[in-house]
């Protein structure tokens, strides 16, 4: 090779030595400065989690997805410096990304749900709900779906999207419930005598609780009855026993002790 040629390469190459080798050890500081920072920042996020007590299926996932975010902006900044044009490349992300979102925005809805329902937590599993015309107990709640399986133990898949927008009935929130009843009674027969024969099984029915007391009071003279408004306050674990057990004993203390329960009638006059 000819002297004055290598000579030449030699002065080009520290032209781009002094050019471009701050820039260069720069970035390497900036990148190795920046992972660690990133992943000291995950690690505080994940605390944070463990101590708002994030769903624990949900924490690794959630640190993952911030830290890669994390990662991938330090990137871009570190090629940015060194002097790589990242403009034409941001686009052409950015609209990889709206396209790829616009062709999963269901799916990308229902895991939005997911993440809320884990994070906020409406309901656990085990908790009886009623949500989307469905009613049961959860059995798992997973990130894009969640599953409960209804009384006659059939399985229903629910979307998080719908399920996390939407109104949701949680049972088992609280500790106790109240089971409402309506008994209607023919006009004539002894209002007084009803309510007692009602309220005394109440009071001999260990389950009903004591406070609030039951409420035992006349709330309508329908078309074809007298109906005796009836409220009693159980435990959330009594609530179907208690509902069905005091309608089976007052239908029978009724035939017992002659109330009438009347079936709807109706008095036709004929005029000649």
């Amino acid at each position: 090779m000819d002297v004055s040629n290598f000579s030449h390469l030699y002065d080009k190459a520290i032209d781009f030595a002094v050019d471009f080798g701050p820039k260069v050890i720069g970035a390497i500081v900036v990148l190795v400065i920046g992972l660690w920072i990133v992943k000291k920042v995950t690690k505080s996020i994940s605390k944070l989690m463990e101590k708002r007590k994030v769903d624990p299926s949900l924490r690794p996932f959630l640190t993952s997805l911030i830290g890669t975010i994390f990662k991938a902006l330090l990137v871009i900044s570190v090629m940015g410096m060194v002097g790589i044009e990242m403009t034409s490349f941001i686009a052409i992300l950015g609209a990889a990304g709206l396209a790829i979102g616009m062709a999963l925005s269901g799916t990308l809805q229902n895991f939005a749900g997911g993440v809320m329902i884990l994070i906020f937590k409406p309901f656990k599993a085990g908790d009886f709900i009623e949500a989307q015309g469905y009613m049961g107990v959860v059995a798992e709640i997973q990130i894009f779906n969640t599953i409960i399986t209804t009384v006659d133990n059939k399985t229903i898949i629910i979307p998080n999207g719908g399920l996390s927008t939407s109104s949701m009935t949680n049972f088992s929130t609280q500790e106790t419930r109240r089971v409402d009843f309506v008994f209607g009674i023919a006009y004539g027969d002894d209002l007084d005598k009803a309510k007692s024969i009602i309220m005394t099984i109440a009071e001999n029915d260990k389950r009903v609780l004591k406070d609030p007391e039951p409420f035992v009071r006349m709330g309508e003279m329908a078309d074809s009855s007298v109906n005796i408004t009836t409220r009693l306050w159980v435990n959330a674990a009594d609530y179907w026993d208690v509902h069905f057990d005091t309608m089976e004993e007052v239908y029978k203390q009724f035939n017992a002790q002659g109330i009438n329960i009347p079936f709807p009638q109706m008095d036709v006059h004929i005029q000649k």
